[in-house]
Order: C-alpha cells, then sequence, then structure tokens
C-alpha cells in the first residue's frame, strides 16, 4: 500500500480545527487540566470507557487519591473498590503499581516525556502521548479509535482501520500533525472531533470544522470509510455461581491479582462443560476451587453479561455446605461475609447483578 499523506495546507487544517475546538469543546473536569497526575488519571479512566460513565470516578477518585503519593500508599482493595463497575480492573491495578514505582524510585516526581511514561506500567504508546502534550506541550502524537476514524475519513483511506500497517501510517500522519503550537489541544481537538461529528455511523459533515479538507466528503465516501475488518462472533458461556450461606454469612473468594477481574472478590463457581447439568457443574466447580461438597438448592436468579470478548449467563443457586473443610483453591483469599458488608468490598459488575436478592 501506498503511503498516505497529511491533509493538505496542513496550517490552515490546524488553524481551523483549533479554532473549533476552543468554541465548541465540551465542558470536563479535566479539560484544561495540566497537572500530569489529573491528566494521567483521567486518560487512563476514558481508555475503553465513555466520557459520561467516567466523569464521575474521575472525580471521585481524585478526591479520595489526590497525588500519585496518596495513590501509592493506599491499599489496593481500596483503589479496586472505587474503580468498581468500571471494568478492566488491570487499569486500576496498573495505576497503583505505577503510583508505587513512582514514589518509591523516583520521590514521586512524575515523568515528563511520552518516552518516559511509557516506561511505567499501563501506559502505551496512546496514553504516554496523551499525557506528555495535554500536560508537557510535548509534539507527540495520539492514535484512538476516534483519531483513526477522523484521519481515515479525511485521507478518503480504504484500507482496514484494524490492519496493524494502517494504524502505523495513522500515527505517521498524526505526528506530522501535532507539529506546531498547543500540541495536547490540537491531540483533545482530534478526539473530540471524532467523538461528536465524525460519528461512526452519519457523520455530520455539515457541522465539521475541517470539511474542505476531508477526501472522503469530496468523494462521497464517508459511509464506507473506514472500513474495518469483521469481527468475529462472540461465544457464550452458561455459568453457575454458588449462593453458599452458613449462620447468615456467604463464601466469597478473592480472584488472583492477574488477569481478568484481578483482585476482585466473588462468589465460587465457573463455566459448565459440555453434557453436564447445572447441578454437577456446581458440585465440581466448588469442589475443584473450595474443596468442599456442596447441595444445591433453588435457583436464585439468571443474569446476563457481556465483556469486551465473550457473553455469560450467571445461573446462581442457593447452595449448603454438606462435607470438607474450606480451603482457597483458586482463590488468594476465602472469607464468610454477612450481606450487609458486602458494600465494603469490590465486586465483579456482574455480581451486583444479583448481590440484592442475597
Amino acid at each position: 500500500m501506498a503511503p498516505i499523506t497529511e491533509p493538505k495546507p496542513k496550517a490552515a487544517f490546524r488553524r481551523r480545527l483549533l479554532t473549533w475546538y476552543r468554541r465548541e469543546a465540551r465542558d470536563l473536569p479535566f479539560r484544561g487540566v495540566t497537572d500530569p497526575y489529573a491528566v494521567w488519571v483521567s486518560e487512563v479512566i476514558l481508555q475503553q470507557t465513555r466520557v459520561d460513565q467516567g466523569v464521575p470516578y474521575f472525580q471521585r477518585f481524585l478526591k479520595r487519591f489526590p497525588t500519585v503519593n496518596a495513590l501509592a500508599a493506599a491499599e489496593i482493595d481500596a483503589v479496586l473498590k472505587l474503580w468498581e463497575g468500571l471494568g478492566y480492573y488491570t487499569r486500576a491495578r496498573n495505576l497503583h503499581k505505577a503510583a508505587g514505582r513512582i514514589v518509591e524510585q523516583h520521590r514521586g516526581r512524575l515523568p515528563e516525556s511520552a518516552e518516559a511514561w511509557a516506561r511505567l506500567p499501563g501506559i502505551g504508546r496512546y496514553t504516554a502521548g496523551a499525557i506528555a502534550s495535554i500536560a508537557h506541550g510535548e509534539q507527540t502524537p495520539v492514535v484512538d479509535g476516534n483519531v483513526k476514524r477522523v484521519l481515515a475519513r479525511l485521507l478518503d483511506l480504504r484500507a482496514s482501520i484494524d490492519d496493524a500497517s494502517t494504524t502505523e501510517q495513522f500515527w505517521e500522519v498524526a505526528g506530522v500533525l501535532v507539529r506546531g503550537k498547543s500540541p495536547g489541544d490540537f491531540n483533545q481537538a482530534l478526539m473530540e472531533l471524532g467523538a461528536r461529528v465524525c460519528a461512526p455511523k452519519t457523520p455530520a459533515c455539515d457541522a465539521c470544522p475541517v470539511r474542505t479538507h476531508c477526501r472522503s466528503r469530496l468523494h462521497g465516501t464517508q459511509d464506507i470509510v473506514p472500513v474495518r475488518t469483521p469481527k468475529k462472533s462472540v461465544p457464550h458461556h452458561e455459568i453457575v455461581v454458588a449462593a453458599i450461606k452458613k449462620n447468615g454469612r456467604y463464601l466469597l473468594g478473592k480472584r488472583p491479582p492477574n488477569g481478568l477481574l484481578g483482585g476482585l472478590w466473588e462468589f465460587p463457581g465457573g463455566k459448565v462443560e459440555a453434557g453436564e447439568s447445572h447441578a454437577t457443574a456446581l458440585t465440581r466447580e466448588v469442589r475443584e476451587e473450595l474443596g468442599i461438597t456442596v447441595s444445591p438448592g433453588g435457583l436464585i436468579a439468571a443474569v446476563d453479561h457481556a465483556y469486551s470478548h465473550f457473553r455469560v449467563t450467571l445461573n446462581v443457586y442457593a447452595c449448603t455446605q454438606t462435607s470438607g473443610k474450606v480451603r482457597p483453591n483458586a482463590h488468594d483469599e476465602l472469607k464468610w461475609v454477612r450481606p450487609s458488608d458486602f458494600e465494603k468490598l469490590a465486586f465483579p459488575k456482574a455480581n451486583h447483578k444479583f448481590m440484592h436478592l442475597l
């Protein structure tokens, strides 16, 4: 594929986009903020999260952990509890881990370049560029889903924007465009344009401040660009969950820190294998995870939940322990907890869909 080139003329493109952004940008609590810690927190929260969902989390997070030292000194359980419901919990664990590294190795001094930010856990090329450009004025680009869509239409690019080679060319183009005054505003303007005007479907071309630079609009292809690689079908899994109750308390397990939902508390259970009944799967999972046998009772709830790459149905059963001694075979920790104390622990969002029934 031939190399793609940036919109021409660059100076007029930048001027029109920045003028629009400064007039029309949404009033958000992290806009206009140049404190690198606050910018870092906002960018991590907004990964895989809608702005309207992320704003209250950003505000609560800074109120609870106003500095990198406060975050580093916090218990990871407190960080995860504050993050509860936002999903992608690796982000929270990496924020906490990176804060600890900054305090321990750099005496609380935050990085000042994209290259240095990228050395910290959980900070990739996009996040490093966003922080460095917004907080430090570094002329370094950002490329996220919104920017890909904007650039694909500006350039009328017919290759899939999901291809690694195409993404790399977007970085090259963005790297040229960001060179100039106010690189942080420019990067935010590109993302704002994608979020509010250059939408995935039915883009508002008449309201676009750089429509005269857009080759897709010129060629009438804005409804077929960008081109995406077809997604694979999303698998669905049947899950059985054991609500094991004794003396008014339920048995909970804390997931290992790494992997999906790491560090969160959950009700024990697991996937129903081919040919298994729910009762068989439930007794097997409990025996494997806890080393005990249970007697499954009635169905409490069946709730659906979607993750990024798969969907599940959680079938929650009331259970009674019949024999054995509880031991953490699959969890870092086990504890018996009263329902009134559930709010003190961080749970996966899917668990919240049935916990009120307990």
